[in-house]
């Protein structure tokens, strides 16, 4: 499991301003040192959708004596004393972000006076993306064509010198999109939501790419990495290149698979957004029952996974080039399936959450199964979630049960949560998340002291499906709002989350299987998998591929018990439907019923833990460990309360026959008494605190 830091060394008492993070000082390295950190994540060198020549002197410009008094270094600098340590650094792409500031000038334009902050000195002006494409300030910055020798060329052919207007997403009016989760409302700067479908800015943001690795990154993490599909909540994308894409996509399907609506129409001519708002539509208002819309999100789900891919590829390349390797990541934000076909083309999956709470369990089992396999590095997210009130209470010397809470949930359900370090608070909030630094080495020494109780795999007798076609309109509607508010519409019943959140809830552990449309996502479900489960659930996988459908009948073949909820594959026919739901091995159960039916009670906690969440990970040499989560936070006494004589009582597929070896946070480990019938073994914990691993070691 990867220690990740959420590394962007914000100030605190100030906004966390992007896209230029703070200078590194040589005492950050010792924090991280304290952490046991070995990844670090939005960490370096955003300054690119500022302007090329800004992200040179971030990386590579000089820093005044006074600064290397208090042993402030470039990130070049940074990157290297990180490396001695051991500790890799991503440097950080802001993919959506294209920035211009208030800047203010002395007369020749040779020095700048102030940036973003100003202080009514010298002649007022705007510095960013516009002005480094027009080579608006030669005595400040090297021109264009030091970076691009031939210029820079749009898909018409024309010469590019305005990179925001050439590049902004568009609404369906042609109005440029500002990313407004990033743009403080105090200040008078401005952040424009850029189009990756562009070629013009991919170009752009491959010579930021080469920057980072120039200074020595160990990885590049792509950020915004579902553009310009988060561009939906401001009504867009509608600029030429994303309708010229989606004119070629219309285009190249089957004429039987067009939409009915499409009939008589032009298709050489055709562009989305003019016939859009010829039929009323504004891509805003009720957008998800706009014609097409279903085949615009399939495109872009297209254009994402193509041009992630490019630029993944392109960084491996350059780095390759350069006689190194770098590791590629994202941000995945919430692992919408929108997201699934990226997993493919990074190294480790980095996501925020969309909500942030206190308990969130079935979240990390979802994004553990999201990943296949591959590590999960998660952060917080400030807006829509508790990062607010915990940031306040721990400010008050509360809320320390809260906070080891939430780094020890994410490694016990099968991600890290990393350690915030500076990190963002929003556009809105004057001030960054910094956790107190003994709080943050406590729980990081326990982790790293106990890493070899950490896994991929699990022992879970229970699996539950995750439908992409399914379950994700769903979503659509209970995520209703933007990435601003977040907020959820708890009036929309998901069945998945109704069966997650009541599996969770009643301390039933389980994994997820995602099963992709096999349009937007390859369809990988296989039955090797699938079949070393006791019951697979299927909470309303009312559209299934026929090889799903297929897979789950040689599960029920192979004494697997299927459990389904609510609808279940009404888009294939009948009789491929019917047969596997009269198979004796298949059940009908109400979503809200699904822990009672499908728990079969692999683990039970004594009564007195009602508050414990429980997950079973495999380890090697048949041994295994079952983390136990205690939730019981109470407010009056700002603290977990304990459980004590916990009775824990675990099935698995293997006998263990070694020692059981309890390990908590504060305590020695000791060895636990231990009751074993067959493969079931029993044992009474004398307290459970806010976390504990009872290890079951495979042999003596």
């Amino acid at each position: 499991m990867r220690r990740g830091v959420y590394f962007d060394g914000w100030f605190p008492g100030q906004h966390c301003y992007h896209p230029s993070l703070p200078p590194r000082r040589l005492r950050m390295v010792d924090d991280l040192v304290d952490y046991r950190a070995d990844m670090l994540v939005w960490a370096a060198m955003g300054g690119g959708s500022l302007g090329l020549p800004y992200l040179e002197q971030e990386a590579f410009g000089p820093v005044d004596p006074r600064a290397r008094f208090y042993g402030f270094v470039n990130d070049s600098e940074f990157i290297a004393e990180c490396h001695r340590h051991g500790i890799a650094v991503f440097g950080i792409v802001f993919e959506a972000q294209g920035w211009e500031f208030p800047v203010e000038l002395d007369e020749d334009e040779t020095t700048i006076l102030a940036l973003n902050e100003l202080r009514g000195v010298g002649r007022r002006d705007w510095l960013g993306l516009r002005e480094f494409s027009a080579n608006r300030y030669p005595r400040l910055w090297k021109p264009v064509e030091h970076y691009f020798p031939d210029g820079l060329v749009n898909s018409d052919g024309e010469s590019v010198t305005d990179l925001i207007d050439e590049c902004v997403a568009r609404d369906i009016h042609q109005q440029p999109c500002h990313a407004k989760w990033v743009e403080c409302p105090d200040r008078d700067h401005q952040c424009y939501y850029m189009d990756r479908n562009n070629p013009v800015w991919r170009e752009y943001l491959k010579a930021v790419i080469r920057i980072q690795i120039d200074a020595g990154v160990d990885g590049v993490q792509l950020d915004e990495a579902e553009l310009p599909m988060g561009a939906f909540q401001y009504g867009a994308c509608f600029c030429r290149d994303c309708m010229r894409l989606f004119r070629t996509y219309l285009k190249e399907l089957p004429p039987d698979l067009r939409d009915p609506a499409l009939d008589g129409v032009d298709l050489d001519t055709f562009h989305y957004g003019d016939w859009l708002l010829a039929r009323g539509h504004d891509f805003k208002t009720d957008r998800e029952s706009a014609p097409l819309f279903g085949d615009y999100y399939r495109f872009q789900c297209r254009t994402i996974k193509r041009y992630f891919g490019e630029l993944a590829e392109y960084a491996r390349e350059y780095a390759r080039e350069q006689g190194r390797n770098v590791l590629i990541s994202g941000n995945f934000f919430n692992c919408d399936p929108s997201y699934l076909a990226l997993v493919d083309d990074v190294d480790v999956v980095v996501t925020e959450m969309r909500n942030t709470t206190y308990r969130q369990p079935q979240w990390y089992r979802y994004v553990a199964g999201f990943a296949a396999g591959k590590d999960v590095v998660v952060v917080e997210n400030p807006y829509g979630g508790v990062v607010p009130e915990l940031v306040e209470q721990l400010r008050k010397g509360r809320g320390y049960d809260l906070f080891r809470l939430s780094l020890y949930e994410g490694a016990a359900f099968g991600a890290n949560m990393s350690v915030p370090y500076g990190a963002w608070m929003g556009a809105t909030i004057e001030d960054s998340f910094h956790p107190p630094h003994d709080l943050a080495v406590e729980v990081q020494n326990f982790l790293a002291d106990h890493e070899h109780l950490y896994s991929h795999d699990s022992w879970h007798e229970v699996c539950v499906v995750f439908g992409v076609a399914s379950t994700r309109d769903l979503i659509r509607r209970a995520d209703v709002s933007d990435n601003i508010t977040n907020a959820r519409n708890d009036s929309v019943r998901v069945p998945y989350r109704v069966v997650t959140e009541g599996l969770s809830a009643a301390a039933v552990p389980f994994d997820v299987a995602v099963f992709a449309d096999g349009d937007v996502a390859p369809d990988r479900v296989d039955a090797k998998t699938l079949t070393r489960y006791e019951r697979i659930v299927l909470p309303d996988c009312h559209v299934l591929t026929p090889r799903q459908v297929e897979v789950l009948e040689t599960c029920v073949n192979a004494g697997v018990v299927v459990v389904v909820t609510d609808r279940f594959a009404e888009n294939l026919p009948a009789d491929m439907r019917d047969r596997l739901l009269r198979r004796p091995g298949v059940r009908r159960a109400v979503a809200e019923d699904v822990p009672a039916v499908a728990g079969a009670a692999q683990v039970t906690v004594s009564t007195g833990a009602a508050d414990v969440a429980v997950n079973v990970a495999r380890l090697s040499g048949g041994s295994a460990a079952v983390h136990l989560v205690n939730y019981a936070y109470d407010a009056e006494i700002d603290a977990v309360r304990h459980h004590t004589d916990v009775s824990l009582r675990v099935r698995l597929p293997v006998a263990t026959s070694g020692r059981v070896v309890y390990h908590a946070p504060g305590i020695p480990s000791f060895d636990l008494p231990v009751r074993r019938d067959g493969m079931t073994v029993e044992v009474s914990i004398p307290r459970v605190g806010v976390y504990g691993i009872v290890e079951l070691r495979g042999d003596a």
